[in-house]
């Protein structure tokens, strides 16, 4: 399973980073070394969301679990948060393949 955590930042982002991001960062490549995060990063012309990909049984809970305590969250430089699965069914990595 695939679980797509999606960030919203405000239009202080780049500054208001700045005193948390290497906290958010730590964070973020230990959930790497746990084998549960697989990619993040901004997206946009903003940056203004931030996406990041987990994998595993429970990704929905370990994306919701990180959110919960990330400092980009809990200092207020993610304005809001969602948590979403994703079922991904094309690619290596897929969770449910489908071909045609």
């Amino acid at each position: 399973m695939h679980a797509v955590l999606e960030y919203t930042y405000g239009d202080d982002y780049l500054t208001a980073r700045e005193a948390h991001r290497s906290a958010h960062l730590a964070a973020a490549w230990a959930a790497v070394e746990r084998g549960e995060l697989l990619l993040g990063g901004a997206a946009g012309d903003g940056p203004f969301t931030g996406l990041l990909i987990f994998t595993g049984e429970d990704a929905l809970e370990t994306a919701r679990s990180f959110a919960a305590v990330d400092p980009y969250v809990t200092e207020g430089v993610v304005r809001s948060w969602t948590a979403r699965p994703w079922r991904t069914v094309v690619g290596n990595d897929a969770a449910t393949p489908v071909r045609p």
